[in-house]
């Protein structure tokens, strides 16, 4: 086994407890019911499956979470009507859409303050992938200062918004693409690789140096099965601090999300002067 693993399902049992309290006291305190509204377009399995783990994950800690299936031609009308309906904190926009020309005005569409995904251009909160990637780190006691850090994928929801949420901490990032030509030597001089591209078995051994830090967020569909951007030969390796095949920064993922409902509904009961409801 590698010295370390970044075990994100066990960070997200400590947070998920936290929230629950949290969401304990908009209730009961303030008569807030943090709402969660996902809208779709596409009709996949695989959405299926995340949208059930994040009604299940709300129903765990009291968020609501309520679910609109759309066809293409009523996505941003439904998105507008969010928006305006007090009741509703957070909005995400489930990708991919059946249309994906659409994406980047539907989540442009979502009001900022609402914009728990983090995806518009305007979006008040970080995206939650790179939230779970900062707190597995925070976590794990893993130091980043001084470190040089290598973010394989440059995508709206983990390469991108974790690299400018790093390089506003003041680490040493540099973002390469699966395509970069000198992706192999570029990465192996690197402390720390964040990998995040979906392409299955990417990131061999002889890229990766002696005692670094492999943090695999890709997943992609292989043979039937969701993988990583590591080759599994990698983690026969005794000198990486990694994350797992499974329950490493997809468990802190959805954590990360529900923080972002639960701070738009606190926000939103500051606002209503509900703070002082007893």
């Amino acid at each position: 086994m590698p010295v370390k693993i970044l075990n994100g399902l066990e960070l997200a049992g400590y947070i998920k407890e936290r929230q629950a309290k949290q969401v304990r006291a908009l209730r009961q305190s303030w008569r807030v019911i943090p709402k969660l509204a996902i809208v779709r377009t596409s009709n996949d399995p695989v959405i299926d499956t995340y949208v059930r783990l994040k009604k299940a994950y709300g129903d765990d800690i009291g968020v609501e979470v309520i679910e609109y299936q759309l066809d293409s031609d009523n996505l941003l009308n439904t998105i507008e009507q969010l928006n305006y309906d007090s009741s509703v904190h957070g909005i995400i926009v489930q990708l991919p859409l059946a249309d994906k020309d659409k994406t980047q005005a539907a989540v442009n569409a979502v009001a900022p303050e609402k914009d728990v995904d983090g995806l518009g251009d305007n979006a008040n909160f970080t995206p939650a992938t790179a939230m779970a990637i900062d707190w597995l780190v925070v976590g794990y006691n893993v130091e980043l200062l001084g470190k040089k850090i290598a973010i394989v994928g440059n995508g709206r929801l983990v390469g991108a918004p974790l690299a400018k949420l790093w390089r506003e901490y003041g680490y040493d990032v540099t973002v390469y693409d699966s395509n970069t030509a000198d992706l192999i030597s570029g990465i192996k001089s690197c402390d720390v690789i964040v990998t995040a591209t979906g392409v299955p078995g990417l990131i061999k051994n002889e890229m990766i140096a002696q005692k670094a830090v492999v943090i695999d967020a890709g997943t992609a569909a292989e043979h039937g099965k969701i993988v990583g951007d590591v080759e599994e030969s990698v983690r026969s390796r005794q000198d990486l601090t990694i994350t797992p095949v499974k329950g490493g920064v997809g468990p802190l993922t959805v954590v990360a999300l529900f923080d972002n409902v639960i701070l738009s509904a606190r926000k939103a009961a500051d606002l209503k002067g509900q703070q002082d409801l007893g």
